[in-house]
């Protein structure tokens, strides 16, 4: 168990997908570039989703919850700097996302 403490220093925000691509030579991995309205510009996140998207594109214009508090991790030899927020696996799998557009940034509460 976590306390509510650690709990609240998670960071959820909600970002808009500016572009989406395959990573070369990974079966599982996405590259996206997505938008929380941030003074330094678009934020790159590497995200393991490949196999629950037909055509990366579609995701382009989705907002969509990353944790956006992370750490920077380099994976594959590119930076991540962030995580999709995302719930379920296999025929379960979902995104979460905003029921009605919001501002990019947005965080949750």
């Amino acid at each position: 168990m976590i306390s509510i403490d650690e709990f609240s220093k998670i960071e959820v925000k909600v970002g808009t997908v500016k572009s989406a691509e395959r990573v070369p030579e990974t079966d599982k991995l996405l590259r996206l570039t997505v938008d929380f309205a941030e003074e330094s510009g678009p934020r790159q996140i590497i995200s393991g989703i490949n196999t629950y998207v037909n055509d990366p594109e579609d995701l382009i214009g989705r907002q969509l919850a990353f944790v956006t508090n992370l750490e920077p991790r380099t994976i594959r030899g590119l930076e991540s700097n962030g995580m999709l927020f995302a719930v379920g696996s296999d025929d379960t799998f979902s995104f979460l996302t905003p029921d009605r557009p919001i501002p990019p940034g947005t965080s949750a509460h």
